[in-house]
């Protein structure tokens, strides 16, 4: 079992930057295959950016690509998205996520690849 506590979320203008952070419980957390997604109001969950159990790949939706980076510490049991150059439509609520757990190497950025969820924070980008 893990939880998953997102936090960093806020209001910031148009071209400004955030960090959000997902501290994860358990002893486990290198094992486990970590996304970002986001919701905005009325709209699905879409995916935003996944990193691998070791940290060694990361894959970002094409919309966040080159301003949003995403990074681990398996010491910490953290998982960081650093957004920068946001717009309006990156509003929405932004979710952390861990899959089963099993070391998957591969890509994971489909809703239903990822068992646990955080209770997600609010992102709000000004014009």
């Amino acid at each position: 079992q893990v939880q998953l506590v997102e936090s960093g979320g806020g209001l910031v203008q148009t071209g400004g930057s955030l960090r959000l952070s997902c501290a994860a419980s358990g002893r486990t957390f290198s094992s486990y295959n970590m996304g970002w997604f986001r919701q905005a109001p009325g709209k699905e969950r879409d995916f935003v950016a996944s990193i691998a159990w070791s940290g060694a790949s990361t894959y970002f939706a094409d919309s966040v690509k080159g301003r949003f980076t995403i990074s681990r510490d398996n010491v910490k049991n953290t998982v960081y998205l650093q957004m920068n150059s946001l717009k309006p439509e990156d509003t929405a609520v932004y979710y952390c996520a861990a899959d089963g757990g099993s070391r998957y190497n591969g890509i994971r950025r489909r809703t239903y690849e990822y068992e646990y969820w955080g209770q997600g924070t609010q992102v709000t980008v000004s014009s």
